[in-house]
């Protein structure tokens, strides 16, 4: 069982930087692979990130890919997504989630969720 929180969803202008953090416990960190969904308003979730357990494995949506990043900070027991040049379209909640799958696009391969972090870009 894992538990991931996730933080630093807030309100940006498009165009600006910023990164979303998603800390882990319960379980030992290594041992799972972690990605990043999103959902916006009246749309589906959908895939942005994945990382494998020992971070040689990463797989973005076109939709993100060159200007988000995920990395794991195996020090913290954290995920993080660097967000760049960020749109008014990746306004969204985005949610950390864990599995053991590694590197997997599909949210049926998470089982653990977090909460979610609130993203909106303006203009």
């Amino acid at each position: 069982q894992v538990q991931l929180v996730e933080s630093g969803g807030r309100l940006v202008q498009a165009g600006d930087s910023l990164t979303l953090s998603c800390v882990c416990s319960g379980d030992t960190f290594t041992g799972y692979s972690v990605a990043w969904f999103r959902q916006a308003p009246g749309k589906a979730r959908e895939f942005v990130a994945t990382i494998s357990r020992s971070s040689d494995l990463k797989y973005y949506a076109n939709s993100v890919k060159g200007r988000f990043t995920i990395s794991r900070d195996y020090g913290k027991n954290m995920v993080l997504l660097q967000m760049n040049s960020l749109k008014a379209d990746d306004t969204a909640t985005y949610s950390c989630a864990a599995g053991t799958s590694d590197g997997s696009r599909w949210e049926s391969d998470y089982s653990s969720w977090g909460q979610g972090t609130h993203v909106t870009v303006s203009s």
